[in-house]
């Protein structure tokens, strides 16, 4: 079973790979890594997490409204589904690579 951070850095090798203009050039020099890109997403879900776990006690305590709760937790929702889906798809990438004849 591939974990996800082999598939990150098979991703990041096949990128860097595909790049012609990389020639050269280290990793640190393109931009953000794909790793990096994932924390910063993982921290995004995280934080909409405590955003709706603050509306919902906030609605517990009679000070906010019930839309409120209901938007933050869809927030939640569609960036957790987000994150999935790019895992499901690097994870995918890379057994498709583990495929392919050397």
């Amino acid at each position: 079973m591939a974990s996800p951070t082999i598939a990150a850095n098979a991703y990041a090798n096949l990128a860097r790979l595909m790049d012609p203009g990389a020639a050269g050039k280290s990793l640190e020099s393109s931009g953000p890594s794909f790793g990096d890109l994932l924390k910063s997403a993982m921290g995004d879900v995280v934080d909409s997490g405590r955003k709706a776990d603050q509306q919902t006690t906030a609605v517990a305590a009679g000070k906010a409204n019930v839309m409120d709760v209901v938007t933050a937790v869809a927030e939640t929702d569609v960036k957790i589904s987000t994150l999935v889906s790019v895992r499901d798809k690097v994870i995918s990438a890379y057994e498709d690579i583990m495929k392919m004849p050397i």
